[in-house]
């Protein structure tokens, strides 16, 4: 009969050779049962199936013989085996809560940036690099156009996907110089590959449908610009319109006429002494205000009062303060970034509210906006599985919260990316 501590050495030993295939069948029913079903499957049950396993495997064919049986070796190595399946059926538990449900391309394609291109601030700016291509279908870019873009540089956070990056440049780009196709191709590098379609039609996109362009010659304030809404007021009528174009011409704008006098009447002086006329107005720089021509989008039947006017008068209606834009440039000053979450099943978040939560305690960040997702469950409350989603901005405490509501929060880098790995 061997020592115990020799006995003990064999059940290890013994233990960890019959409880590699239990522990994997426990480890893939754990995982099975998690993604699947989003339920555990009882440790009990997971106990029983290692050592039957191990048992069949022949771990267990000593309890045969008396003198094995009696033998400290068996209960060691009958331990070892519970103790792997329990562990492995633990980890096979945490990737199917881990393992997302849907794959696609995409995903597998949403690459980040490195970090040696990220600035102190946690942005990138993207250059465009190489020859600027043209767009297949389309004609080729004229040369100044293209020197444009092939010399603009961006600015964009740096915790974006390429994918997301290249989405938002082409944008950018297509915004900025009316082009009518871009393709985009950012690198981890930040360098952008850029291939443009010259603007074709660009008025005609530009017009909202059921209205039309009208162009009068105005006395144009300094930075009007497309976008804008103005009223042009002529001898009978008063339109509101967006502006589409505006472009000074630099021409003095005419002069008064001067008042009509009747021959009847004598004019008498004050006595005053005469004063040299006062000069003309000097033209501004082309687009910075004055003399020129405005192309308006108005309705049909307002087009007509427009096309009969020589000239009209143009005020630019106010649009009020964008605070919101302010609040954000306040918040990335003060080094917080943004994030979209998405909320996932059986997490702190999934079936409790905002307040009862502590998300601003407890992970240091602020909820700033919540779109709830059809199949959650309040939203079945609601109006069952064909409730629209909706959003709900600033929210309250009493929001409540389920698996696949999407939560735009706000925070430190290091607080979102700890809030995104317990919460997502």
């Amino acid at each position: 009969m061997a020592s115990l501590p020799v006995e003990f050495l064999f059940g290890i030993y013994l233990g960890l050779l019959t409880g590699i295939v239990p522990a994997f069948v426990s480890g893939m029913l754990g995982f099975a049962f998690k993604y699947l079903t989003g339920v555990t499957l009882p440790g009990l049950g997971v106990v029983v199936l290692a050592v039957a396993i191990a048992g069949i495997n022949g771990g267990l064919m000593g309890l045969l013989d008396p003198a094995v049986a009696s033998s400290p070796r068996v209960l060691t190595a009958i331990i070892v085996v519970m103790m792997l399946s329990l562990y492995a059926h633990s980890q096979g538990d945490k990737l199917g809560v881990a393992l997302p449900k849907r794959f696609s391309l995409r995903r597998l394609r949403e690459r980040t940036l490195s970090a040696d291109v990220l600035d102190v601030f946690g942005g990138v700016t993207v250059t465009v690099t190489g020859a600027v291509g043209d767009v297949e279908g389309y004609p080729p870019l004229p040369a100044d156009l293209r020197g444009k873009i092939a010399e603009s540089t961006w600015s964009f956070p740096g915790d974006l996907p390429l994918s997301e990056l290249e989405s938002r440049l082409a944008d950018r780009l297509r915004t900025e110089f009316d082009l009518a196709d871009v393709s985009v191709t950012v690198d981890s590098g930040g360098r952008a590959s850029v291939s443009a379609a010259p603007p074709t039609g660009t008025l005609s996109r530009s017009v909202p449908k059921g209205k039309r362009a009208v162009s009068v010659t105005a006395l144009l304030p300094t930075g009007v610009a497309r976008g804008d809404e103005v009223v042009a007021t002529t001898g009978d009528a008063s339109v509101r319109a967006t502006v589409l174009s505006a472009e000074t011409t630099g021409d003095d704008p005419p002069e008064p006429r001067p008042p009509v006098v009747s021959p009847d009447e004598d004019v008498v002086t004050d006595g005053g002494t005469d004063e040299a006329a006062p000069a003309a107005p000097v033209a501004a720089p082309t687009t910075d205000g004055g003399e020129g021509r405005v192309t308006l989008a108005v309705d049909r039947g307002e087009a007509t009062a427009l096309l009969r006017a020589d000239r009209a008068r143009v005020r630019v209606c106010s649009r009020g303060t964008h605070r919101e834009f302010e609040l954000v440039s306040l918040l990335r000053r003060a080094g917080n970034r943004f994030r979209r979450v998405t909320v996932r099943a059986d997490g702190p978040l999934d079936g409790t509210t905002i307040g009862e939560a502590g998300v601003r305690d407890a992970y240091g960040v602020a909820i700033l906006a919540v779109r709830e997702s059809t199949q959650s469950a309040t939203a079945k409350k609601r109006g069952g599985e064909s409730a629209e989603s909706r959003w709900r901005f600033s929210p309250r405490g009493d929001v409540a919260l389920g698996a696949g509501d999407e939560v735009f929060v706000v925070g430190r880098t290091d607080a979102l990316d700890a809030f995104v790995e317990v919460v997502a």
